[in-house]
């Protein structure tokens, strides 16, 4: 199996643990915040299906992504796959951030009366248990890739092609700091009869996904715009590719990120001015070949010869 296949596969299972554990709490919830009345744990059971929704979208981004180039996409269906996860972020902005403010807003202006908690209290703890092991699950996964990539687990998430790792990690980790926020909304209207609690805790359910929203729409434009490799890998091809005798300088280099293990790379390159043809054909291939055994996520490299200025350097090799 590829690196790009497991990681392919690996982001699915993730995935798919998150979807089934989100429908799973969200009917909970549902029914919960009927029988208790709380306008916090019905902005939960939005929260979870929004959340549902959110996996499905992403699921479908996989699966459409992990398609092979052909002659009408050429550079294949890597970025196919932000396209739906941008719309997955919208999921979460519209099924969830909007109906939680909006019943936050109406509880605190109308009021309520808190009913019986138990039943929300016995959800809130299963969901937690549940929302806990899908978590995991995605941490592991993000945690493995940051190891792999040699690079720190915050920097990774910040900066990681795949998407839907990250949307995973960060929705499971609101819905963790959610499911808090509605306890205490509850315990609040339990303590002091008022569902002034409630109506706040919705309010900053709505107000921690609104940024979860921001944050994973935000990502998902950056590579659907054009994102280049990190620049210490930059710096690193520009190393390579100067390994070649025939090199002199990289005039020009260009990368772009097609999706969580595929980029592409192009350069102009000045060669010797006294190498001949068959030694600038043959220069060229041994460096896409050392690229592409020092990045296993390079599936394209373009290079071309262009003349630089004249130096004594060009003379002298």
């Amino acid at each position: 199996m590829s690196e790009a296949e497991h990681s392919g596969g690996e982001s699915t299972g993730t995935v798919i643990v998150a979807a089934v554990a989100n429908l799973g709490i969200a009917l909970a919830k549902a029914v919960a915040g009927v029988i208790s009345g709380s306008s916090a744990m019905l902005s939960e059971a939005a929260h979870s299906f929004a959340d549902t929704v959110t996996e499905l979208l992403l699921l479908t981004a996989l699966r459409r992504s992990g398609k092979p180039a052909d002659e009408e996409h050429p550079f294949g269906y890597g970025p196919e796959r932000y396209i739906w996860a941008m719309l997955a972020a919208v999921a979460t902005f519209v099924g969830g951030a909007v109906f939680s403010l909006y019943d936050g807003v109406h509880t605190l202006a109308a009021g309520e009366e808190p009913g019986d908690p138990l039943v929300s209290y016995l959800v809130l703890a299963v969901a937690f248990v549940l929302e806990g092991f899908s978590l995991r699950t995605g941490l592991r996964q993000a945690y493995g890739e940051a190891a792999r990539f040699r690079v720190p687990f915050l920097r990774y998430l910040r900066r990681t092609p795949d998407t839907a790792v990250k949307a995973v990690v960060m929705e499971d980790s609101a819905a963790l700091v959610g499911l808090v926020l509605a306890a205490g909304g509850l315990l609040g209207g339990q303590l002091t009869g008022s569902g002034l609690w409630d109506g706040l805790a919705s309010l900053l359910i709505g107000v921690l996904l609104l940024y979860v929203a921001w944050v994973l729409g935000r990502s998902n434009a950056e590579f659907l715009i054009g994102r280049p490799l990190p620049k210490a890998v930059r710096e690193r091809i520009r190393t390579e590719l100067l390994e070649s005798e025939h090199i002199v300088a990289v005039l020009e280099l260009t990368t772009l990120v097609q999706g969580p293990n595929e980029a592409l790379v192009a350069a102009k390159v000045d060669f010797r001015d006294v190498s001949t043809a068959a030694e600038v054909e043959r220069a060229c291939d041994r460096a896409e070949q050392r690229l592409r055994a020092a990045f296993p996520m390079i599936g394209r490299v373009y290079l071309d010869p262009t003349p630089g200025p004249a130096t004594s350097e060009d003379h002298g090799r």
